[in-house]
């Protein structure tokens, strides 16, 4: 052999070693962002990641401020939230001083902390509906197909009515993360909170692995068929982040999608692939690796995410929908819900779009709870009249057919050139003002 061939021989030998490293690591770096992605993982909200010290308490009138030292993102964040510690729990209000080193917040309700004191500030309750929102409630077990999962059961306010909502939270949630229980109860409808397949005292799934929806959605369906076996005649489904995706996908495949009279869905993962690209643009995975993932999440559960997107995946029954958006989502984008919202008409699909400046994923009620839950009452989900009579058949078609608004207060404040401005039936099309793109 010459030496030019073995030069030959020995690059080409190198070249090949080197693409069988690179093929392996994009193969390991997709399956190791598979498994943080599919295995459930529920410390988050026994062991909060974050934690702050109180540095004192401050008493001024009726009024108490408790003071954090070294405050983390989540304690600066303005708005409602939870302050927890030792498993006690309080409300307090949004920012009232900040400096580099503090903050400073108003105790709304609640046990008070005492100096030294390590608290986490969440954006959820961190206990059940009587001791978080003095609401009373039941524990149930709703019967699904891989066995009995527990529920929190809110009666209404009044007497039961035949109008029930179902809570579904997100990916590695709890039950406790349904913020919007209160309003729902203040509105005389009676909520089922439930757990599904993976979750904490919930049976697991077959394979162990969070599907997205793809299965999930059947615990849903077992929740249905529970609360209509209670009386309900009709059910409004309120999913938050994945429990988005989940309530989608049970409008797409499940036969008692017809018994939904509304949806509300609060940040909701409507669609998995610009979830996905998303999320690997922020954590700067290449798009290969991306690509990758998806090919492995498929041999692992049989889940396709490219179905897995309401927008280009619509489902047969569209019931009015209340869509609920943060601007500073840094998990669901903002711009995906925009889309959806904007796509809704040519869907046929009614969508009201309120978006809450600011708010962080699934944040929009701590970032303002009053016109979080204001909104509820004067939405398309209180003011829909489902078509099983002939008025309500009526109005179905002549208003809620394919109507889509959007309400974004950052761009109300803008010039109108500016604005985006939605309120027409599906024969209309998407106009543009000015030059601003969706």
């Amino acid at each position: 052999m010459t030496r030019t061939r073995r030069v030959v021989v020995i690059v080409s030998t190198g070249l090949c070693a080197l693409l069988v490293l690179v093929a392996g690591g994009f193969v390991g770096l997709g399956w190791w962002i598979s498994d943080s992605v599919t295995k459930p993982d529920h410390q988050h909200y026994t062991n909060p990641e974050h934690s702050d010290v109180v540095l004192r308490v401050e008493r001024a009138g009726s009024e108490t401020n408790v003071v954090i030292g070294d405050p983390d993102a989540h304690a600066r964040r303005p708005g409602t939230y939870r302050m927890v510690w030792d498993g006690v729990e309080a409300v307090v209000g949004d920012v009232i001083a900040a400096s580099p080193d503090s903050v400073a917040r108003p105790i709304l309700r609640g046990a008070v902390p005492s100096a030294g004191t390590t608290v986490a500030v969440t954006d959820v309750m961190i206990s059940d509906p009587k001791s978080s929102l003095g609401l009373d409630y039941d524990e149930v077990s709703v019967p699904t197909e891989l066995g009995p999962a527990p529920a929190w059961y809110v009666p209404a306010s009044g007497p039961a009515g035949s109008t029930w909502v179902i809570a579904v939270h997100g990916q590695n949630g709890r039950r406790n993360a349904m913020l919007a229980i209160p309003a729902f109860h203040r509105l005389g409808l009676p909520v089922l909170a439930i757990t599904y397949r993976n979750d904490e005292g919930a049976p697991g799934a077959p394979d162990g692995l969070i599907h997205y929806g793809e299965s999930e959605y059947r615990d849903v369906e077992s929740a249905v068929r529970y609360a209509q076996g209670m009386g309900a005649t009709r059910v409004v489904l309120y999913g938050s982040s994945m429990g988005g995706q989940i309530v989608g996908q049970f409008l797409v495949r499940s036969s008692l999608a017809t018994a939904v009279s509304a949806v509300l869905l609060d940040s909701p993962l409507v669609s998995m692939p610009t979830v996905a690209a998303f999320s690997g643009r922020q954590n700067g995975a290449p798009g290969l690796a991306i690509r990758l993932t998806s090919d492995i999440i498929y041999w692992r559960t049989g889940v396709d995410m490219d179905q897995l997107d309401l927008i280009a995946h619509p489902p047969a029954v569209k019931p009015p929908t209340l869509l609920i958006g943060g601007s500073a989502d840094s998990q669901a984008p903002v711009q995906m819900e925009r889309d959806f919202a904007a796509a809704a008409p040519g869907m046929g699909w009614t969508v009201e779009y309120q978006e809450f400046p600011g708010a962080e994923h699934v944040e929009s009620w701590n970032s303002d709870p009053t016109r979080y839950e204001n909104g509820l009452p004067t939405s398309s989900l209180v003011r829909y009249r489902p078509p099983d009579s002939e008025s309500g058949k009526r109005a179905h078609n002549r208003t809620y057919a394919a109507t889509s608004r959007i309400c974004i207060p950052e761009l109300r404040r803008q010039p109108p050139s500016t604005r985006i401005d939605i309120d027409r039936t599906s024969r209309s099309r998407l106009h543009r003002r000015g030059s601003m793109g969706r």
